[in-house]
């Protein structure tokens, strides 16, 4: 008894989707998992150099600012509170020195204009370093 008689057979094909998703994680975990050696790699032994430390600290300039707005610059006091009077005591508190350091040392009740005038001061003066003095809040 033939009961295929009427019907063709069919013919087996290969699906290629699955085959093409395995191989894509196969080469997805071979990337993964491969590590790269650096074959062009340039040898180079740096030059050695013998350096001092400048032996001169760079000029600095103590500027104090109390709580009434006085100013003391090296501890020698100005009495005139302008800014064009204290960039004057700054450029003669440098003597010549190019580019000193301002230190602002300004009282904790001192108002900030007391502080921005020293900051004008020296940047009319041409000081473009400036720096402010802290100190340490004690260990609680």
């Amino acid at each position: 008894m033939d009961f295929q008689r009427g019907r063709a057979k069919e013919e087996p094909e290969i699906n290629l989707i699955p085959m093409i998703d395995v191989l894509l994680v196969i080469l997805i975990f071979l990337m993964v998992t491969t590590t790269f050696s650096q074959i062009a790699e340039l040898q180079i032994n740096l030059p050695t150099a013998e350096a001092e430390k400048p032996a001169d600290k760079p000029a600095s300039i103590n500027v104090a600012v109390d709580a009434s707005g006085r100013y003391l610059i090296n501890s020698s006091a100005l009495a005139d509170s302008g800014v064009e009077a204290i960039s004057l005591a700054l450029r003669r508190a440098a003597g010549g020195k190019p580019d000193p350091v301002i230190i602002i040392s300004a009282d904790a009740k001192a108002t900030h204009q007391a502080v921005v005038n020293v900051m004008e001061a020296a940047r009319q003066a041409g000081y473009s370093h400036i720096t402010f003095a802290t100190q340490a809040s004690p260990a609680k």
